[in-house]
């Protein structure tokens, strides 16, 4: 048994002695083959970790049917021609590898599809727009294409600017405007308290052409105009209530709007005395910051026209006075001067558009805290037409400082008066983040707003006026009017009512905005989590459509 051990020991000896000799023979050529190929490979790392991010990126669109997984898609003619043209085909045949098309509000990001070893756009994002066919939805009172092409292109920006992409070039994907619009509010954040190496990289927008194709570059021009009053009206309301007081608001609105073309008058607390305008001037007194009221004027006709009236409520924080609001409702109340903030940024929209039409802007300002001079539940106070005011709550403050707005904007004989407020917390519970709420005397002023609403993608929804609701806030025995009422329910509807005994003639409309102050960033893609904005863009809309003689609303003829 010893003697084949001892043979494998001598035959594997062997063998490792030749291996050893032919190792010795080849190394010499192996270290020449291969210290290339390794040099190359560590060049190649070299280049990837020192290149930069994408610098610019590229949106483009692609129809697909949703409800088919299998669905090729079809390129829209931007997006068709840049994959013939700049890649070949190979652009659409990565898509397609990549899984299912992209869905309505999604995008997928695809790297160097270009052939050139350095390609002109390092990221391509191309995003689903839905089907061909989508238009205008009336049971959602919505234009699907256009939210579509808002809600996908936002979502593609956002997504490149995590990449630190520097610059967007974005295809109009069948509507600039829209296109415009998503990018616009998608890339936008507000950070200006933020040191400036954890600020969100914010890259340029612009719109990408082909000198084939039509360019829709006014389009592209209005929506950017309409998304930036959004995006003011977001900083303005995201703004911490200690730095943004009245006072400061008002030099804010100075600063902006004076730039823009639109005259801003300054009238303090001794003036506001003078008008008699008590119910405003009470909600403010127990704070150290002194109320102001801005009167925002913008000339785009002859100045004989009559002007269109913006109210805007402006409490640029509200604590509920002594019925303290709850810790939950006190985070978000530094957007109580959501009205104010709506109207600031429309005006600058509409002088930005050189609308050819006359606006007289109308902001109350304050702060409702508590003091050793607050204002009392079972207080009663005056109006400037003299109507007495009892206060049976000290939290619903916001008709009182729009009550007085109204009696002073009759004295320029608008064309009709729509004032925005959040002037009821029970609105969250009647649409959520659907809609703004909107009450209104007048059946065409209700048309045009939510014909704006349907292509802003912003909605309104109507409540009711009835006498039924004035009866619960004209009933008390002490007073003409109170600021809550009987009944246990009705709340937003109350508050209208509330505010119609203060507009004694003409069309007007009350659009409640409470519910749509802040977003959870879920609902629309185009909106990060936060303040949102809302109703600006369709405020904007709404007074563009006004101009339209076929379509403007008039006073109803009088009877002879």
């Amino acid at each position: 048994m010893l003697e084949p051990i001892k043979m494998f020991g001598i035959l594997r000896s062997k063998s490792f002695g030749n291996l050893f000799k032919t190792v010795n023979r080849i190394l010499p050529q192996l270290r020449t083959y291969v210290s290339p190929a390794l040099n190359q490979m560590l060049q190649l790392q070299q280049t990837e970790i020192c290149a930069d991010p994408p610098s610019r990126g590229l949106v483009l669109g692609v129809y697909t049917d949703e409800d088919d997984k299998v669905d090729p898609g079809i390129l829209t003619p931007s997006a068709w021609r840049y994959n013939v043209q700049k890649t070949a085909g190979r652009m659409l045949e990565v898509l397609r590898m990549s899984g299912p098309m992209p869905k309505r509000g999604e995008a997928r990001i695809l790297f160097a599809v270009e052939p050139e070893k350095i390609p002109y756009y390092s990221a391509v994002a191309i995003v689903g727009l839905g089907k061909e066919c989508l238009g205008y939805n009336s049971y959602e009172v919505l234009d699907e294409q256009k939210e579509a092409i808002r809600r996908s292109v936002a979502r593609a920006c956002m997504d490149l600017a995590y990449l630190n992409t520097d610059k967007i070039e974005v295809e109009n994907c069948g509507h600039a405007e829209s296109a415009a619009e998503g990018a616009a509010l998608g890339i936008w954040a507000y950070q200006e308290l933020k040191e400036t190496k954890r600020r969100i990289t914010v890259p340029s927008i612009d719109l990408y052409t082909h000198r084939d194709e039509p360019c829709d570059i006014e389009g592209w021009r209005i929506g950017l105009q309409k998304a930036a009053a959004q995006n003011l009206t977001r900083q303005l309301q995201e703004m911490p209530s200690n730095l943004l007081t009245p006072t400061a608001f008002a030099q804010t609105v100075v600063e902006v709007l004076c730039k823009s073309g639109v005259n801003v008058e300054v009238k303090v607390e001794g003036w506001a005395e003078a008008q008699s305008m008590h119910s405003f001037l009470s909600v403010g007194k127990a704070s150290c910051e002194q109320p102001i009221f801005l009167e925002l004027s913008y000339y785009g006709t002859s100045a004989e026209d009559r002007p269109i009236v913006l109210v805007g409520q402006g409490v640029t924080y509200d604590a509920g006075g002594l019925c303290l609001k709850e810790l939950q409702e006190l985070v978000h109340m530094r957007g109580d001067m959501t009205g104010a903030a709506v109207v600031v940024a429309a005006c600058r929209a509409i002088a930005g558009l050189r609308l050819p039409v006359n606006i007289r802007g109308l902001i109350p300002l304050c702060e409702n805290v508590i003091g050793c001079n607050s204002f009392r539940p079972g207080d009663v106070t005056k109006a400037m037409n003299g109507k007495s005011i009892k206060v049976e709550g000290t939290d619903h403050e916001d008709v009182l400082v729009l009550a007085d707005a109204l009696l002073y904007a009759q004295n320029f004989c608008p064309k009709f008066i729509v004032d925005i407020g959040t002037t009821s917390g029970m609105m969250r519970n009647a649409l959520d983040e659907a809609a703004c709420g909107v009450f209104t005397n007048s059946e065409i002023l209700w048309q045009q707003i939510k014909h704006a609403s349907m292509h802003t993608g912003d909605r309104v929804w109507r409540f009711p006026l009835w006498k039924y609701y004035t009866k619960n806030v004209t009933r008390g025995g002490s007073s003409d009017v109170q600021n809550y009422g009987v009944g246990r329910g009705g709340r937003p509807c109350k508050a209208a009512a509330f505010l119609r005994e203060f507009v004694p003639c003409g069309q007007w409309m009350h659009i409640d905005a409470t519910n749509v102050m802040v977003t959870d960033g879920k609902n629309f893609e185009y909106i990060r989590k936060g303040m949102a904005g809302r109703p600006t863009r369709t405020l904007v809309e709404f007074i563009a459509q006004t101009i339209c003689k076929d379509t403007a609303p008039k006073l109803n003829p009088k009877s002879s």
